[in-house]
């Protein structure tokens, strides 16, 4: 698509000196032929071969050779966009804002004569989410992609819908320093990769590792042991080359301790700047733009410097060998970085910026050996972030489960799960996942679902221009001598003039514009700031609790030390984070409210409901309001549901156990002999272990349950009535139950013996002498299983033991006779015991019964 576009009068005459001496331009042509012949390029280049610079102005058409096209630059960082959009309009002799421009949140710099465009990738996400075709737009450059953020992935997945559905002619190049080229030109539908040759400069390493003892990283936390010896490592370098350093530390709190120690060294004779993010745009800009060679510079830096960016002058690197990696805690909803060690690939792109403009010198602070526990590529960043953004994201393109989009890693399960939960709690999504109106506009303000909910909910309730002040206080955490309170941070940046103050008031003002106008209402700033609050983190209102906090996702919060706020009954928390290994959340930032704004900003959460539970070994039943996890109110139930009694004592006897019911003797012998028969002859006779039959209570148990209300009702129970109900009835087995173990069985002597069940084998008990002329041996369970016969001596105490009747009365019975005979000469002991008469009596007796039978 080519587009004629007029000219000044008095052209700017671009820098060809320095546009010649780009490595890049030699791919220039195999990349145009590969955008011609595929429409879809991957290219990949070294840092500093001038892939984000040269490029888009050769594809515009810009460098005196190819068609007029308008090209989109998307980076991952405002940062990283502003310089990229400077150097380009630099080369051209042009300020920024001519043929070369850029948006990012809260500036934009372009004009009608805008032929390259540099924005960040969330900037593109809401353009196409506007209008998916990117009218006027030819070609779209990705650059950095190896760094794999999530709007980044997401975007080229966008992209090449548009371009499969929409767009054929647009033309996409992913552009990449260290990444799998091969990975990234198959999701691009096997685009041709082209590979530039960078300007190799040597770069001399050497490993620096500190003293031993340092302590690893752990959560946030660095072992200032280190940073004192990144600082003196600083130092080193600055003694022994020459040039100015890049020293990458993985955070901002970091960088202003090591700054501290470097800026307490009056010997040093250099000057020491903070690089990040947060940083304010005209540090950044010095930053970029080189030092005047009078004195040398020590940068300090995040991340932000490893890829996009050139920092003159830079000679040395010093890389601390950490990173930090977003981590999300979806059961809580919590968020946090954690400080991880940085990738080989991370490492190679710290230590090439020492030789992008000569030849430099590195040092590493880690041992050598430390290399091989490196992962290889920094983690993408859709394996581990909160997923929420995104799954808004793809609700509004159209794709609820992602499961459409072309990307290199598919999202977790959980983690997008947990996301579009949170989406249908505050609105944003139908429960088919599809967006609804109110969703669509929120996906549109370019804010995370949550605070672009509170702006517009909020916006009615407090007015539009508080609920944006207070939703881009919560958008960029306030620095820490703001304090933790909300509300006081607020009234800080109303009248600070610092770098942080002077972004709140800029991003203010862009979302006052994204949001419907409405006036200041008449709340009070606490009660505005509580509400907005809370209406982005429902679930993070909180309620104290014996000297913590509760908050309704059921997460324990606790206020950091010194804090600001008090100790509050309730509170709208709106930065918290789980330190490893610490059981509670950490309040960084939250705002007091009473109840009344807590129930109405998390009116999805409230629920009244009748509490029934087994508690303290009896039931227990309320009538309870809860608002998530707080409980708000609670009274004494007079006549539970029947269906949670029946569930809550259900669980008390799972909890402590069948003997929670009455088993008398006869209730016991029948479990016993159940249990027998189970072993012995398995189905249909049924399991009666204290699982089984705590499995199937609601079964056998379910009359007496039904009339049950408390512990006492449960004891009152005969579990030999409940436990017949499992006998074998339907198969008519049931009525075998006498014959195959019964409870008792008749001997010789005509008694009625009592058959125990209490062991692993069946016992029959009974004196010796009532069991003479008993030579088999009994058997039950359809003769499976012979009894083991106790055979006792007057006295009942047991003489013998044998399940070999016949045996023992030829075999045992003369060593009992022997020792037994003397000392109960009352009884009979015949010489022959398996044809003697069996007799429960003495032999008195006996003479006794035969007189009186006699003529």
């Amino acid at each position: 698509m080519t587009r004629p576009r007029s000219t000044p009068s008095t052209p700017a005459i671009p820098r060809q000196d320095a546009l010649a001496a780009l490595p890049v331009r030699t791919a220039l042509p195999a990349l145009r032929d590969a955008l011609d012949g595929h429409g879809c390029a991957v290219l990949a280049a070294p840092p500093g071969t001038g892939k984000t610079t040269l490029v888009p102005l050769a594809l515009a058409g810009l460098t005196g050779d190819g068609p007029t096209r308008r090209v989109i630059v998307a980076e991952p960082r405002r940062m990283a966009a502003r310089a990229a959009a400077r150097r380009m309009a630099w080369l051209l002799g042009e300020e920024p804002g001519d043929r070369v421009g850029f948006t990012v949140r809260g500036e934009r710099k372009v004009s009608p004569r805008t032929l390259v465009e540099v924005v960040t990738t969330g900037v593109l996400l809401q353009r196409l989410q506007r209008d998916q075709e990117l009218p006027g737009t030819d070609t779209v450059l990705l650059d950095e992609c190896h760094e794999r953020h999530l709007d980044a992935d997401t975007a080229m997945a966008f992209l090449l819908d548009v371009r499969a559905a929409l767009r054929p002619d647009l033309r996409i190049v992913a552009a990449s320093a260290t990444t799998d080229a091969d990975a990234w030109s198959r999701l691009l539908d096997d685009a041709p990769v082209v590979r530039a040759d960078g300007r190799t400069h040597p770069v001399d390493l050497t490993y620096a590792p500190p003293p031993r003892g340092i302590r690893p990283a752990h959560g946030m936390r660095v072992d200032p042991a280190l940073l004192d010896h990144v600082a003196a490592t600083v130092r080193t370098a600055l003694r022994d080359h020459d040039g100015d350093i890049l020293c990458f530390l993985p955070g901002t709190g970091e960088i202003a301790r090591v700054a501290g120690l470097l800026g307490g060294d009056h010997g040093l004779h250099a000057d020491v700047l903070q690089l990040h993010g947060q940083a304010p745009a005209a540090v950044q800009e010095s930053v970029l733009r080189g030092g005047d060679g009078t004195r040398r510079r020590v940068v300090l830096t995040t991340s932000v410097a490893e890829s996009s960016l050139t920092v003159p002058g830079v000679r040395i690197v010093v890389d601390s060998g950490l990173a930090r990696e977003p981590r999300t805690d979806h059961a809580r909803g919590l968020g946090s970085l954690t400080t991880v060690r940085a990738s080989h690939a991370t490492a190679a792109q710290r230590l090439g910026r020492a030789g992008r403009e000569a030849p430099g010198h590195a040092y590493r602070c880690w041992n050598q050996a430390d290399d091989t526990g490196r992962p290889r590529y920094p983690s993408p960043e859709i394996a581990i972030a909160d997923l929420t953004q995104f799954a808004l994201q793809a609700a509004a393109w159209g794709d609820p489960d992602a499961t459409g989009l072309a990307l290199l890693d598919a999202p977790p399960a959980g983690a997008l799960a947990a996301a579009r939960d949170v989406l249908t709690a505050i609105g944003a999504t139908r429960p088919d996942g599809h967006p609804t109106d109110h969703g669509t506009r929120m996906a549109r303000v370019g804010l995370h679902p949550r605070l672009a909910r509170a702006l517009l909910d909020g916006a009615p309730r407090v007015g539009t221009r508080r609920a944006a002040d207070i939703v881009a206080l919560i958008a960029e955490e306030p620095p820490r001598d703001y304090g933790d309170d909300l509300t006081t941070a607020w009234r800080t940046a109303r009248h600070a003039h610092d770098a942080y103050a002077a972004r709140w008031r800029a991003e203010t003002r862009r979302l006052a514009a994204a949001a419907p106008d409405h006036p200041p209402g008449t709340l009070t700033d606490d009660t505005a700031a509580g509400l907005v609050t809370a209406l982005a983190f429902p679930e993070r209102v909180a309620r104290r609790r014996a000297g913590s906090y509760l908050m309704a996702s059921g997460t324990a919060a606790d206020l950091t030390p010194g804090t600001r706020l008090g100790t509050p009954d309730w509170l709208a928390v709106a930065v918290a984070d789980r330190p490893a290994g610490a059981p509670s959340a950490r309040v960084r930032l939250a705002t007091v409210i009473d109840e009344d704004t807590a129930r109405t900003a998390a009116a999805p959460l409230l629920a009244a409901h009748d509490d029934v539970s087994w508690a303290d070994g009896d039931i227990t039943a309320h009538h309870t309001v809860r608002l998530g996890a707080i409980e708000l109110s609670t009274r004494p139930l007079a006549s539970p549901d029947p269906g949670l009694l029946r569930a809550a004592l259900l669980d008390g006897l799972r909890r402590e156990g069948t003997g929670l019911l009455r088993w008398s003797r006869d209730a016991s012998t029948l479990r016993q002999r159940l249990a027998f028969l189970h072993r012995e002859l398995g189905a249909p006779w049924p399991d009666v272990s204290d699982d089984a039959l705590l499995e199937r209570a609601d079964e056998w148990l379910a009359p007496e349950l039904a009339r049950a209300r408390r512990r006492a009702d449960l004891s009152r129970i005969d579990a030999g009535d409940a436990l017949s109900r499992l006998l074998p009835w339907a198969g008519g087995e049931a009525a075998r139950l006498g014959e195959l173990a019964p409870e008792r069985l008749e001997i010789p002597s005509g008694s009625r013996v009592r058959v125990s069940y209490d062991e692993d084998r069946p016992v029959l008990a009974a004196k010796l002498q009532e069991l003479f002329g008993w030579t088999t041996t009994p058997r039950i369970a359809d003769g499976r299983v012979p009894l083991v016969v106790h055979l006792l001596s007057p006295a009942g105490r047991p003489a013998a033991v044998t399940s070999d009747l016949a045996s023992f009365w030829r075999e045992g019975y003369r060593a009992v006779r022997a020792e037994l005979r003397g000392r109960y000469p009352k009884h009979p002991w015949p010489e022959d015991p398996s044809t003697a008469a069996a007799t429960r009596h003495t032999k008195a007796r006996l003479s006794t019964s035969d007189r009186r039978s006699g003529p």
